[in-house]
């Protein structure tokens, strides 16, 4: 068991670590995304710097990324862990995905913030929840213009959102997991936490001031 559950963490782990937004750049653009904007790969970041095109890819790839690694960890844990609860293999597979993305070995370790792979590995461990969770942050987003706030609060309300959504069984392990990624990707925007307390945080559309 201890085997099939470190294999179904290391791949959700290399799955997640494919730095999708860094790839398009270079392909597309033969440019270092890391080197542009905010220097994250993420997809807001290849949006504002590349344009909508390679932002919109960046951002359903991730998504897609996420999504694969807890259904491939599923498929994997079905005749290898018969008997293990497979919402703590999708919970197991969804935290490796998204720690791989913001810490892909490929990059030195320096990833993103795990809005998408985060938003993908729970469409599928917990599709309401994350559902409800984009639905806020796009509220969020059309009101105040600030996608760091968008995300930090959708973030956080997911385990919420997951408590009075998810139906069956909810292991202790599935339910630490959703609060774990929540706080990962809270704290993976630190940065913007601290320019949305000091109101200089760049809301999206508005011109950048010199």
């Amino acid at each position: 068991m201890l085997v099939a559950c470190i294999g179904i963490a290391l791949g959700a782990y290399l799955l997640g670590s494919i730095p999708v937004g860094y790839v398009l750049v270079r392909i597309f653009r033969r440019q270092d995304i890391r080197t542009l904007g905010s220097g994250n790969i993420g997809a807001t970041n290849v949006l504002r710097s590349e344009g909508k095109g390679l932002g919109a890819a960046t951002f359903i790839l991730d998504v897609v990324k996420g999504a694969t690694a807890v259904l491939l960890g599923a498929a994997i844990a079905g005749p290898l862990l018969p008997t293990f609860p497979q919402r703590n293999v999708e919970a197991l597979a969804a935290l490796f995905a998204v720690l791989g993305h913001m810490f892909p070995v490929w990059l030195r370790f320096r990833g993103g913030k795990g809005v998408a792979t985060g938003f993908g590995v729970f469409l599928v461990a917990a599709p309401w929840a994350a559902l409800a969770s984009i639905a806020l942050f796009a509220v969020v987003f059309g009101i105040t213009r600030y996608v760091s706030l968008a995300s930090i609060i959708g973030a956080a309300s997911f385990p919420v959102f997951a408590y009075f959504m998810v139906s069956g069984e909810r292991p202790a392990f599935f339910v630490v997991v959703q609060a774990i990624v929540a706080l990962l990707i809270i704290m993976k925007h630190h940065p913007n936490i601290r320019r949305l307390l000091a109101g200089n945080e760049h809301r999206f559309g508005a011109a950048k001031t010199a």
